[in-house]
């Protein structure tokens, strides 16, 4: 599989060079990593959760060598719709000492084709592939290997021409960060181009990204899995999945969100976490959900997302965006009275009415990647500033 005009040399690929994981599982083929530990897994049949925990979002190899040349064996999980255009294989971004250097992708693996007319999924199986870095810069250098944000991705086997150690800690901070498909990175054009990526870089901090697509909804075992990962700094991206699910009545919400961050803040009573409201997405703006796929636009090879819900259900207490960050405000400004390490930020502060003219989401629900990036550098402005709630006092 691997070229021989290198003396290669096989590094055990264990969590000391893996960064972004909470969880590794030990397959037939090699390590897969996963973003919920197993003891949260278990909790939750949804196989939507299943399928975005296991795509390694934010997750990347961290290691020091001399090697000129890196190759990574690896089994991805590849999604296909039926009736919609076939999705590009998954990228791989390589940083060279922060900065990135260049992009692959692994060809192969197995399908997971998904019927969403039915709500079926079919799994084929495929073989792995070889992602492959060469003519790398001579000394010694950090590298890392961001995996496909939207990809699962089995690690098999990774080879460099020179000998790999762990990275010594730089003393950065390390920033969790909990949201929806939005914060998972749909759309975005690579890994290190989902906001929160882009965030973290333009924030010098560690990212560990719980970005879940479709299943940010207050679960109490998310919670509980961000009281027990270690952090600097904290925030939570509520509102959009909670709509789209029509998962709860406002009556439930709050107390939701209260259980949530009382359960954050069981292990870190006073690290800086942020409440961040959605951003704008105008079908859901005063639209409760449940949101729909638009077949219609489906059958002629678009994927489209539609509000179901009627607006006058507002009464009886359904959920809308607006409702949610009049909500959060309420709920952050009540209990940052005694908590003043707790802020809120509205989400619309980072995508809103003008952005939307200029960018609208193509799909109704989902920014593309020139968005990200907007989004990304709007939170790195307004969360790491001087007076901002992630400013870094310590100096």
């Amino acid at each position: 599989m691997h070229t021989t005009e290198h003396h290669w040399i096989t590094t055990p690929i264990t969590a000391d060079i893996l960064r972004g994981a909470l969880d590794l599982e030990r397959t037939a083929h090699g390590l897969l990593p996963h973003r919920l530990p197993a003891w949260a897994r278990a909790q939750c049949a949804d196989g939507q959760l299943a399928m975005v925990e296991a795509q390694p979002s934010g997750v990347r190899l961290v290691f020091r060598t001399r090697a000129t040349a890196v190759e990574l064996d690896t089994l991805p999980t590849k999604r296909v719709y039926a009736g919609a255009p076939p999705r590009p294989d998954g990228v791989y971004d390589l940083l060279v000492d922060g900065r990135l250097t260049a992009q692959s992708t692994v060809t192969g693996g197995n399908t997971l084709a998904i019927d969403l007319a039915t709500g079926t999924a079919e799994s084929h199986p495929g073989p792995a592939g070889t992602l492959r870095f060469a003519d790398l810069p001579d000394g010694v250098k950090d590298i890392e290997i961001w995996l496909p944000h939207n990809e699962t991705t089995e690690l098999v086997a990774l080879r460099t021409d020179a000998p790999v150690e762990p990275v010594p800690d730089r003393g950065r901070k390390v920033w969790l960060h909990h949201g929806s498909s939005i914060s998972h990175g749909s759309d975005a054009a690579s890994p290190t181009a989902i906001w929160p990526a882009l965030a973290a870089s333009l924030g010098g901090v560690e990212l560990i990204n719980l970005g879940l697509g479709g299943s940010a909804l207050l679960d109490p075992f998310t919670a509980r899995t961000m009281r027990d990962t270690p952090a600097d700094l904290i925030s939570v991206k509520i509102g959009i999945n909670v709509v789209n699910a029509d998962l709860m009545r406002l009556r439930a919400f709050g107390p939701a969100v209260h259980g949530f961050l009382d359960t954050i803040r069981e292990g870190h009573p006073t690290t800086p976490l942020l409440v961040v409201s959605s951003i704008l997405c105008p079908i859901h703006e005063d639209t409760p959900g449940p949101a729909a796929f638009d077949f219609h636009a489906l059958g002629s090879g678009r994927l489209r997302f539609l509000a179901t819900g009627d607006p006058a259900e507002r009464a009886a207490g359904k959920l809308t965006l607006g409702v949610i960050r009049d909500e959060l405000s309420r709920i952050v400004e009540q209990r940052s009275a005694d908590d003043p390490h707790l802020h809120y930020l509205d989400g619309r502060d980072l995508y809103g009415e003008a952005d939307a003219a200029e960018l609208p989401l193509p799909d109704e629900l989902h920014p593309d990647a020139a968005t990200h990036r907007r989004i990304g550098e709007r939170f790195a402005t307004l969360a790491f500033a001087a007076d901002g709630p992630f400013a870094d006092h310590s100096a």
